[in-house]
């Protein structure tokens, strides 16, 4: 396996409460081809949502998003899910990102046949975003999901403009459409507030997301965490480049110390580049359970490795 031309892939699917039907849902997605690498998995049981990094070969990312899709359908029901975070498909994203000496260009030739199979094979409309958009106005995935599964089944068979670019027009049943995209490497990163007051959480999410005027490169969404008792401010980091978490965390307890509320911890949700965090401390952003493991080319290196010292390359 070429480490050069490695492909990573990020599928982000709607459930992170029933830990046999994740684990199962992992098992497709990594079973899929042997040259499939596991590399982080993530569940949250407020968002109600699972986020699996892997790595490979294109054609191997392919085989497993197939498998993968097949199985969130067979599993997952949005007709009863429902959790914090907004989603339009039980397999509800899958990005496609450039490792190594992977072109752009290549992983849009992956998406494209990724989403041709999952129509074909799992009977999953598919909606394409990001460098894989067929429209200019789906760019952003945001704009491709709208207001969710619930209000896109109405609006998809009925309205051209919100029809599916591949199958349908109507959605699945209960596993609804995927979007499927080309993006850089994107941060999740997320700041829990010592309130459970959730207009503030809203406020401050407005504040620093790049649309109502803030930090560039930054989508962020307000969320309650019933279970913790407190409410989160949920980011996506564009480009690390531009807005860092340090500089994201900063924006946050600053907005809400002025509200008199402190910051009881972050987290990053999966693997984080190392470039992302230099030079910062993970206790100055108070960062639950980090891991230098986390560091993307750290655990790739070592996966890599445990893959080669298995007999397998």
């Amino acid at each position: 396996m070429n480490p050069e031309r490695l492909v990573e892939c990020v599928p982000n699917f709607s459930d992170g409460r029933r830990r046999a039907v994740i684990d199962e849902i992992v098992a497709a997605f990594a079973g899929a081809h042997p040259e499939v690498l596991v590399l982080d998995r993530s569940s949250d049981p407020d968002h109600d949502r699972s986020v699996l990094t892997l790595a490979g070969p294109g054609e191997a990312m392919v085989d497993a998003a197939v498998a993968g899709a097949a199985a969130c359908a067979r599993l997952i029901d949005l007709r009863r899910q429902h959790g914090a975070h907004p989603r339009m498909g039980a397999l509800d994203v899958l990005p496609f990102v450039p490792l190594g000496r992977v072109e752009v260009a290549e992983c849009v030739a992956l998406a494209e046949e990724a989403g041709r199979r999952l129509v074909a094979e799992a009977g999953i409309p598919v909606y394409f975003y990001g460098a894989a958009a067929r429209r200019p106005e789906r760019a952003a995935l945001p704009a491709v999901r709208g207001r969710g599964f619930e209000a896109l089944r109405g609006a998809a068979p009925a309205d051209r403009a919100r029809a599916p670019d591949l199958g349908g027009p109507a959605l699945h049943p209960s596993a609804g459409a995927t979007a499927v995209g080309v993006r850089p490497f994107l941060v999740a990163y997320n700041v829990d507030l010592a309130s459970d007051d959730l207009a503030l959480a809203r406020s401050i999410a407005a504040a620093v997301r790049e649309r109502d005027g803030g930090l560039p490169a930054v989508r962020a969404l307000g969320f309650p965490l019933p279970r913790r008792g407190r409410v989160q401010v949920s980011m996506n980091l564009l480009d690390f480049r531009v807005t860092p978490p340090a500089a994201a965390f900063a924006a946050v307890a600053g907005a809400a110390a002025r509200a008199g509320v402190v910051v009881a911890g972050s987290e990053i949700v999966g693997l984080v580049p190392e470039a992302a965090l230099a030079g910062v401390d993970p206790a100055a952003l108070l960062l639950h359970g980090f891991s230098p493991d986390q560091v993307l080319e750290r655990r790739l290196t070592g996966v890599l490795a445990a893959r080669v010292g298995g007999g397998v390359e």
